[in-house]
């Protein structure tokens, strides 16, 4: 074992710095990483199989918990322990991230492994086809995902099986690369049915044989720039079921030099690191790319795309991800919604001419405000798109302003209350009309030109016609009217009107989805902008009614005095809990119970992660076992001395059946609920009693009444042995100047 020791006692650190790649790729050719000035060592024979450092947290571990080495000990080499194994990975494309997976050969391999290290662009120390030795003491085994990996225990791992990655400036101490060994990793050939039973192959480059993406991932690029996304991989597909018997997920980094090309859109095959994710019960296999030349799914020759990966396995006979015009029809929107005819409301028509469309995306969901669809507009008209798919604005098709050519043959055209959309004719609630996600190949098409800037039509509300619906319009000199101020755009999830109008009066409404993000923050927790401006948006109709949807917060440039002349300024928040940190405070809330002795108030955040909530539950779980109670959740007294203007506001929501929730105040709480004077507040609460999720703003309740007093606002919870609602309370403000 001295051998060891004096080896890693002649490693110098390397002095040349790092590089990272940058930009996109698109030939996917890379030179060989310069390898002058790293630290290599003279092979030697590693003490311990990557099979046996498994079985350190896998067999004999019976705690669970990571199984961290003994430290290295600098004058006693005996106890000196090291892996052996040759780099699987490359995270030269940016796809692999701070990984570096290793396997036991060169060929055939019967074991891979995972090491979790701080450190990018590693390929430049440890080329694929690198023989490295890694020494163990110190680090620690454990697991992430159900995939055991090497790394460090540090204190910090959320879980008792976790580990942190390798330090990058430990990691030249603990591993190292061969000076004389490297050679070309042959991968394995597998398939998809057999992966379950050769789980001891991820870390290894594995090779898929006639396998394709499927039909929801075609003509769709890897991933968007910043986005991880999985794209599901196909084999064996089953002709009279119409689905694959096998699948996996090909893991793809939105930071990867290739996450804007598009996937390959045939059958052949698929080289990738082997891996899973397992959460519960479920395991997903999975694989990560190298680069994209280990894919040869998609041919081609002298620059063009050849046809010898068609047909698929899924009987699609040719790259459907180039879109030709030959023998087809070009059509305006304004074609579109004339061959709608008189169609009437919730009516559907078929287009069954060879046409197509090319226009520009106007709109998508990037915000959140829009779901499931698009607008895309040319010179005589905008349409909306129903497509079943969220995050649209992920793919590079339906980015805004690009142009896109969409094949109508096959598509319907619907009426939706006054409003002419396409989409599908399935009715199915999972549907809805829209677009299914597997067929979107077949009629949505990027014009592979660059996007242009998105250019509004001027109108104002008196000058709006049917024309207009659909388009990207510019209505200038808007303000929110005086009842909407200081509201929010959104009542919890719930979709919400707000109104508009300009100097003469005339009004528009504007729709606001709570599932809308502005700035990385909820719909319903921004306050209404105040003032007057100009105000981009879709315009839509619904039965007769004009209505906007706006897509970003910029959209509204409401910043000038108002028609009036004044300068609105929100009422100032006096006092605020949402509850975050979980649990009451015993300055700021008092729990009183009067009736029941099992069930108090207290704070959730089940289902939402860090976003906890004050929660009141009479039931013990199960039907016949509600109780009877009288809770009351009290705030501290808030001053309103000096006061003109106050208010109160927060959201609520309720599940099953039972008494509504009361909302009081008082200025002379006495410590006794049963003694004190209260006034009921009238607030509007959730009524969906049949949903968790559907959060509604109390709206602006008046608290004029305790002006120059100090005001507590209780909540008053009462459930019987018959039926015992949960209800939740967020978003708790007093506001006031």
């Amino acid at each position: 074992m001295k051998k060891y020791n004096s080896i890693f006692k002649s490693i110098c650190i390397a002095a040349a710095s790092l590089w990272i790649t940058v930009g996109c790729v698109h030939d996917d050719k890379y030179d060989e990483p310069n390898l002058d000035g790293y630290a290599c060592v003279a092979d030697f024979k590693a003490n311990v199989t990557l099979s046996e450092l498994k079985k350190k947290f896998t067999e004999n571990n019976p705690s669970g918990a990571a199984y961290v080495f003994q430290p290295d000990k600098p004058n006693d080499p005996s106890d000196d322990l090291f892996i052996e194994g040759y780099v699987s990975s490359t995270d030269e494309t940016g796809n692999i991230y701070k990984t570096i997976y290793i396997q036991d050969a060169l060929k055939n391999p019967t074991h891979g492994f995972t090491i979790s290290v701080d450190m990018v662009s590693s390929y430049t120390r440890f080329p694929q086809g690198s023989k490295i030795y890694v020494k163990l003491n110190g680090l620690a085994v454990g697991t992430y995902g159900g995939v055991v990996q090497l790394g460090v225990k540090t204190g910090a791992e959320s879980a008792a099986n976790g580990v942190s990655r390798i330090p990058e400036k430990l990691a030249p101490s603990v591993i190292s690369r061969s000076c004389n060994t490297r050679g070309e990793i042959t991968p394995r050939v597998i398939s998809i049915a057999d992966l379950k039973a050769n789980e001891d192959l991820i870390g290894c480059l594995v090779e898929l044989n006639n396998v394709e993406f499927d039909a929801k991932a075609l003509c769709s690029n890897y991933a968007p720039n910043g986005e991880t996304v999985d794209k599901v991989i196909g084999q064996n597909w089953d002709k009279l079921a119409k689905v694959y018997k096998n699948t996996a997920v090909v893991r793809n980094s939105g930071y990867s030099s290739f996450a804007n090309q598009y996937i390959p859109a045939g059958q052949g095959t698929f080289k990738g690191i082997f891996s899973k994710f397992q959460s519960g019960a479920n395991t997903t296999y999975q694989f990560y790319i190298n680069k994209v030349s280990d894919l040869d799914m998609e041919g081609k020759k002298n620059g063009e795309l050849t046809d010898k990966h068609f047909p698929r396995q899924d009987d699609i006979q040719e790259n459907p991800c180039r879109f030709s015009s030959t023998n087809l029809t070009a059509k305006t929107v304004a074609d579109i919604k004339q061959l709608a005819g008189g169609l009437a409301p919730n009516g559907l028509v078929q287009i069954t001419g060879n046409f197509y469309l090319k226009a520009q995306v106007t709109a998508n969901d990037e915000a959140g405000n829009l779901f499931k669809y698009l607008y895309v507009e040319d010179a005589t008209g905008g349409i909306k798109i129903n497509i079943n798919k969220t995050d649209l604005f992920q793919d590079a098709r339906f980015k805004v302003g690009k142009d896109l050519n969409i094949k109508l043959n096959g598509l319907y055209i619907r009426n939706v209350a006054g409003e002419l959309q396409l989409g599908s004719n399935d009715s199915t609630p999972a549907i809805a009309y829209r677009m299914k996600e597997e067929d979107v190949y077949k009629y949505l098409y990027d014009s592979n030109e660059p996007a242009r800037a998105v250019v509004a039509s001027e109108r104002t509300i008196s000058q709006l016609t049917t024309a207009d619906v659909g388009r990207w319009i510019k209505i200038k000199d808007l303000e929110f009217i005086n009842g909407d101020l200081g509201k929010t755009y959104a009542d919890g999830t719930a979709l919400s009107n707000r109104t508009l109008e300009d100097c003469s009066g005339k009004t528009i409404t504007l729709r606001t989805s709570g599932r809308a993000v502005f700035a990385g923050k909820a719909a319903s927790t921004i306050e209404l902008a105040g003032g007057k401006g100009d105000v981009y948006a879709i315009l839509s109709v619904f039965n007769g009614t004009y209505q906007l949807w706006f897509t970003k917060l910029p959209d509204l440039q409401l910043t000038n005095p108002r028609c009036d002349g004044s300068v609105y300024t929100p009422l100032p928040v006096l006092y605020k809990d949402d509850f975050a940190a979980g649990g009451f405070n015993g300055t700021e809330w008092t729990v009183v119970n009067k009736v029941g002795d099992n069930q108090f108030w207290g704070t959730s955040n089940q289902g939402n992660g860090t976003n906890y909530y004050a929660m009141m539950n009479g039931n013990a779980g199960g039907a016949g076992n509600n109780f009877a109670n009288e809770d009351w959740l009290i705030s501290k007294a808030v001053s309103l001395a000096g006061k003109s203007k106050a208010i109160v506001t927060f959201t609520t929501d309720v599940r099953y059946a039972g008494n509504a929730l009361q909302v009081f105040a008082t200025d002379n709480y006495t410590g006794d609920v049963a003694t004190t004077n209260w006034t009921q507040l009238p607030a509007t609460l959730d009524t969906n009693a049949n949903a968790f999720g559907d959060w509604a703003s109390s709206g602006n309740v008046d608290l004029s009444a305790f002006l120059g007093k100090n005001v507590r606002i209780a909540f008053k919870y009462t459930s019987t042995t018959a039926a015992a609602a949960t209800w939740e309370v967020d978003d708790f403000k007093i506001k006031g100047q």
